[in-house]
């Protein structure tokens, strides 16, 4: 487990906890495992430019920054992975064994979403070993893991379909702040785990815990709406699906009709 050395900052209310760790990196002011923690965040950011609301002090909001060295730009599956099942392993240890992984990172406690992640990267250029003058190739310099959270909101509003949190799960009320420390270092220990324990490791666990596993579902593809069989999900982050044939999606290729 990484040590809790670890700067962890919380801020008041902030715009997106990603907009303030992406600053904090163009600024060169940003260092491997800083976290920063909002208690209020208006205007958060989710997939497909979706925005994700928190509540006042109620919910998780945070932004890890990595250093993905010593993993490619064609590896970020292997940091979104990660980053899920360290989310998924925080709730479920609260919400229990109906908590799954919706590919590619969403976390789901049966069928409602209790919280999100998204990854946005810094990519550079490093000079090539061995490479003639003025030949370069993209670096991956930094991520931004952003994470959001449903723990102590009770009530949502009615244009969010299927959602949860932790309180309407377990009764509970949580601290929030505490929590959030708690999955700083999760999220953290396993970034460290897939260049310690190997990626097979990881995807292997990824998909043990993926949501609607051996199921049928009904995806939309475009305008065309099928269902199809959910199977796993490849080291590349691609969705294997089949139905009549064997289906291989990408991210953002398909969307989920719950």
């Amino acid at each position: 487990m990484p040590s809790s050395n670890y700067a962890f900052t919380v801020l008041d209310s902030v715009d997106s906890t990603n907009n303030y760790a992406m600053a904090r990196v163009h600024a060169g002011l940003a260092k491997h495992g800083d976290a920063f923690f909002a208690l209020a965040q208006t205007g958060g950011k989710g997939q497909r430019g979706k925005n994700w609301h928190t509540g006042n002090g109620q919910n998780i909001a945070i932004s890890i920054i990595i250093e993905p060295k010593p993993l490619q730009v064609a590896e970020q599956f292997k940091l979104s992975a990660a980053a899920a099942l360290a989310c998924y392993e925080f709730f479920t240890a609260f919400a229990g064994e109906e908590t799954t992984i919706k590919w590619p990172n969403d976390i789901y406690w049966r069928d409602r979403k209790a919280g999100g992640i998204l990854i946005e990267n810094v990519i550079g250029q490093n000079r090539s070993a061995g490479a003639v003058a003025g030949k370069y190739s993209n670096a991956w310099k930094y991520a931004v893991v952003g994470i959001g959270i449903n723990i102590n909101q009770a009530q949502f509003d009615e244009s969010l379909k299927n959602v949860v949190s932790l309180k309407q799960i377990t009764g509970n009320e949580f601290d929030v702040t505490s929590l959030a420390r708690q999955l700083h270092l999760l999220v953290l220990k396993y970034v460290h785990s897939i260049k310690e324990l190997g990626f097979n490791k990881i995807l292997e666990t990824y998909n043990a815990c993926l949501f609607k596993k051996n199921s049928l579902v009904k995806l939309k593809r475009g305008n065309i709406e099928f269902e199809t069989m959910i199977r796993s999900v490849t080291a590349e982050g691609r969705l294997y699906t089949t139905d009549i044939i064997d289906n291989f999606f990408d991210f953002g290729e398909v969307e989920w009709l719950l």
